[in-house]
């Protein structure tokens, strides 16, 4: 019997040694934007994938669309953010 060496398509599967704690990145964003001045952010969903941040919801004005990107921006672990929130 012979035994070959695993491979997916060709090419030894990658791991990925870093784990992100999707949980505590969300709660750390959520508070930050909670305690942040100059926005309103009770209509604003936080959710973390790897370690982007997408903002979704709403805000009253457009000035808080850039206030919440850069209070989550400043946020340590994160990496991105995709804002995706709407004036409403």
């Amino acid at each position: 019997m012979v035994f070959k060496k695993a491979t997916f398509h060709g090419k030894q599967p990658g791991i990925e040694a870093v784990s992100v704690d999707h949980a505590s990145l969300e709660r750390a964003v959520a508070g930050a934007l909670a305690t942040a001045g100059g926005i309103d952010a009770s209509d604003v969903e936080v959710t973390a994938e790897g370690d982007d941040i997408v903002l979704t919801g709403s805000v009253g004005t457009a000035d808080e669309i850039e206030r919440a990107t850069a209070v989550a921006r400043d946020v340590q672990g994160v990496r991105a953010v995709r804002n995706r929130i709407l004036l409403g």
